[in-house]
This record gives structure tokens, C-alpha cells and sequence, in this order.
């Protein structure tokens, strides 16, 4: 539904974007991760032609962004953090407005999304909470059932009632579409993602299935007979290796229960004990952050 070659976007000497490949299958839920000022918000905006590419392509629903047409354009939800709405209108009268663009457009499960939404169609958007003007946008771009629901930050500021409705809804239309997500609420992400991409300072680290990625990530922390130094062989794999007294601990990337077990006692000699632990989405991505950052 998403692809990229090498994209990049550079603002005068910023590289925003750096040379981005990246593939988003059709059906699943794709969040794409990273701290503040990664790029994520510059990388959906060139994926959809929003900003021009400095060099390299993307295509979205196998058109070049750049060509991007009223037919597949009208395929594509799009709502932002910053979404800017015209703030003078009535809920009701917006919905109405933005019907007329889209040929599919369904008033039935626009009715079911402003009952789940609780909208308050007679009021003006300028006096509804960042929660509501977020629900109104998100319903605006559902009711026409798109092919790709394209995300950007949409739970910050939100409350967690809110955020739980916002995901309701769009999980439920997930059944029917590709949705490309970008968020830093990472607790959230793990509940429903299917696959993350993980973007530091314009560059892509990796791309996978979710459950892959935490598959392949352990917790380590080994304790020794006796104080040793840490070995000069030392694993790429391994991450940020800390060390007090007889406990060494790290985080293993590339786990594999016979093979990580076998390392470590052929690295620590006097072994007493290894424990290996799973690790939420957060704490691999804040090991893969931290990392990047000592490297």
C-alpha cells in the first residue's frame, strides 16, 4: 500500500529524512516509531506528496506520489496531530461539506461513527475539545472507507477514555484497510500494530512484524562466581552492557535461547546464573535509543 526507495528530504543542511526504504503490506497495521524530531511526521508528509521529495520516490497505492490523483486521493484517510479544520463550521455541516469530495461516502456508518463518537453536530468546531475536533477529523475520514487510514501522532494530549474510542474505531476498520500510524505512545502501539518500523534522526533502523521484533529481543542479566572484566569479544548484538560487581546485564537483539545461553558462558567463565527476560515495545525501543545514542 506504502512504498519507498531511498527517500529523503532535506531542508537546506537538515536531512529530515534520509534515504528511507520501506514497504507497508496491505492489511496491517503499521506504526511507524521514534523519538521527537525522528522524522516521522516529515516522512508521512512526502510519502503523500504534502512535501516534495528531495531525491528518491514513493508510491501509495501503486501510484507515484507525485501523480497522486482526485481517485486516489479519495482512497486515503489522512488526519494529523495538527489537523486544521475550518473552525467556523458546525460539526454537522463539516461532514456534510466533505461528503461531497468522496464518491463513497457512506451516511450509515457516519451515523454509527457520530453515535460511538458522541459528536455534537451543532456545535462549532472552534468550541469543541482537542478530543472532539480529533474525533470529528478521524470521522470525516472514515465515513468514505478508505483503502489506507494514514495517522499521524493522533492520541497525543488525548485522555485515556478517548484515545480507547479513537482506537475502537479504527481497529474496527482495519478489517478493510491498511492504517500507517505514527505515534511515540508506545504502550498503545503494542496492543494493536501488526508491524513497526523504527526511525531514528531520519533513518529507518529496522522494519518488521511486531511480533518478530519482540521475539528476537531478551533482557539479559548474568551472574558470576566472581568479579570479572568484561570480555574484549563482545557481541554487536548485545546492547548496552552495564556491569556491578558480579552482574552483568544487556540487551540481547538477536536472541535465540540455545545459541545466547551458549555465548555467555563462553564469554564469563564461573557462571552461577542466567536470566532471560521478555521486554514490552518500550523498552526495546528506549535500548535501540539508547544505543544509538552512545554509538
Amino acid at each position: 500500500m506504502i512504498r519507498t526507495d531511498n527517500l529523503t528530504k532535506r531542508f537546506g543542511s537538515v536531512t529530515a529524512v534520509d534515504g528511507l526504504t520501506l514497504d507497508v503490506p496491505e492489511g496491517s497495521v503499521f506504526a511507524l516509531v521514534g523519538p521527537n524530531g525522528a522524522g516521522k511526521t516529515t516522512a508521512i508528509k512526502t510519502v503523500l506528496n504534502v512535501l516534495r521529495p528531495t531525491s528518491g520516490r514513493a508510491e501509495v497505492l501503486g501510484t507515484d506520489s507525485r501523480r497522486l490523483s482526485p481517485k486516489e486521493l479519495a482512497c486515503i484517510g489522512y488526519v494529523s496531530e495538527n489537523q486544521m479544520l475550518p473552525d467556523w463550521m458546525p460539526v454537522g455541516y463539516f461532514l456534510s461539506y466533505c461528503k461531497k469530495f468522496y464518491p463513497t461516502w457512506d451516511d450509515s456508518l457516519l451515523a454509527a461513527l457520530v453515535h460511538l463518537y458522541d459528536l455534537p453536530l451543532d456545535r462549532k468546531l472552534r468550541s469543541l475539545s482537542r478530543g472532539m475536533r480529533m474525533k470529528a477529523a478521524l470521522a470525516s475520514s472514515l465515513a468514505y472507507r478508505p483503502r489506507l487510514i494514514v495517522l499521524d501522532e493522533p492520541f497525543s494530549g488525548l485522555d485515556p477514555l478517548v484515545r480507547d474510542e479513537l482506537i475502537e474505531s479504527i481497529l474496527e476498520r482495519a478489517a478493510e484497510a491498511t492504517v500507517f500510524i505514527s505515534s511515540h505512545d508506545l504502550t498503545e502501539i503494542e496492543t494493536f500494530a501488526s508491524h513497526i518500523g523504527y526511525l531514528d534522526r531520519g533513518r529507518l533502523q529496522f522494519s518488521e512484524e511486531i511480533g518478530a521484533l519482540l521475539d528476537r529481543f531478551r533482557e539479559v542479566e548474568v551472574t558470576l562466581d566472581r568479579p570479572a572484566e568484561m570480555p574484549r569479544e563482545w557481541p554487536s548484538r548485545w546492547l548496552n552492557p552495564e556491569q556491578s560487581s558480579v552482574v552483568v546485564r544487556f540487551t540481547d537483539s538477536g536472541f535465540s535461547p540455545d545459541s545466547t545461553e551458549e555465548e555467555v558462558r563462553r564469554l564469563f567463565p564461573g557462571v552461577r546464573e542466567i536470566t532471560m527476560r521478555n521486554m514490552p515495545l518500550r523498552s526495546v525501543v528506549v535500548a535501540l535509543s539508547k544505543s544509538a545514542r552512545e554509538n
